[in-house]
């Protein structure tokens, strides 16, 4: 049985390798396995368990009824293995918000009780595999959920793959120009590259009217020029980077708290991602944006709190806390 969660509008599917190998679907025994031979069952198991089905599709809602399948845990203790599927059947390497509902899916299930590591399994040839994140229970003003330790972040194209980009300064800081996203709108001109387990482009923007709207970023004339930055081939052209690039773009705001929109590898815009929050308050600290220490990511979704550890200049590590909610 396939269970749904939401973290901040961000919804995924929850499905054991035993239920999908129940179905007919060419599962391997291990996730490793699984990832290498993802080509071969992915694409079954979205629709068989992400297609609306019997169940009418709201009106204004997505071809899919979650933003992604949560594959695992493949052992019955920790460290737990998955795979984080998109729903244009390519795999992730790490999704904050997927492995917030992971680990309360494993809490519900009685299988996680305390701070547990959790192992994505991938097949970019760019990026290591397992991804491991660890996640630990906790409560952040009264809500209930889990702080996910995602470790060092890199910045700059060579973090992410990406090819042929131009170089921008701004202030002592180094940036970079991704032309397909300026000739879009020119105000999309400054993009700090930032890799925390998987690829990020965020797009600084100096004013909260340049940023993209959801609803404008799913019609047709802006989704299909995204969709060609941050897919990869052959969905998009992998440019700059072959193996795709989530997208986001961030506006300063008072008060440690910068606000954000989402354009998701795979999936297109979302309401939320853990890790972009992430991404996208590492890259307005590194913008001398915000302070260290706790910044707030503002998503159409909702707010992401985002820890960002430092030592004088030095960013040491960053952590995202995350709750879900079974969806009815």
């Amino acid at each position: 049985m396939t269970l749904f969660y939401d973290a901040r509008g961000n919804i995924y599917g929850v499905v054991s390798p035993a239920s999908l190998r129940s179905k007919g679907i060419d599962l391997p025994e291990s996730a490793a396995l699984a990832a290498q031979t993802r080509n071969r069952w992915t694409t079954a198991a979205i629709t068989c368990e992400c297609d609306w089905g019997s169940t009418p599709r709201p009106v204004g809602a997505k071809a899919h009824r979650s933003d992604g399948l949560l594959v695992g845990p493949f052992q019955a203790e920790p460290p737990f293995d998955l795979l984080i599927v998109n729903t244009d059947g390519s795999l992730a390497e790490r999704s904050g918000n997927g492995l917030t509902i992971f680990a309360q899916a494993l809490t519900d299930q009685g299988l996680m009780t305390g701070a547990s590591e959790l192992r994505v399994h991938h097949d970019k040839s760019d990026a290591l595999t397992p991804v491991p994140t660890r996640v630990e229970p906790a409560v952040h003003e009264q809500v209930a959920g889990f702080w996910l330790e995602l470790g060092l972040p890199a910045f700059g194209p060579m973090a992410v793959g990406a090819q042929a980009v131009e170089r921008v300064m701004l202030g002592a800081t180094e940036l970079s120009h991704v032309s397909a996203l300026a000739v879009i709108n020119p105000q999309w001109a400054t993009s700090q590259f930032v890799r925390v387990g998987n690829p990020h482009c965020v797009t600084l923007v100096e004013q909260v009217s340049a940023l993209p709207d959801n609803a404008q970023m799913q019609q047709t004339a802006l989704f299909e020029p995204l969709k060609a930055i941050a897919f990869a081939p052959p969905a998009g052209a992998g440019q700059p980077c072959v193996a795709g690039i989530n997208l986001q773009w961030a506006a300063r705001q008072p008060g440690n708290r910068v606000i954000a929109r989402v354009f998701e590898r795979g999936e297109g815009p979302t309401a939320s991602s853990g890790t972009s929050a992430s991404a996208v308050a590492c890259a307005a600290w590194r913008a001398g944006w915000v302070e260290s220490g706790e910044v707030a990511v503002v998503m159409p979704g909702g707010i992401a709190p985002v820890r960002l550890h430092t030592q004088g200049e030095t960013l040491l590590s960053v952590s995202l806390f995350g709750a879900a909610q079974p969806q009815a």
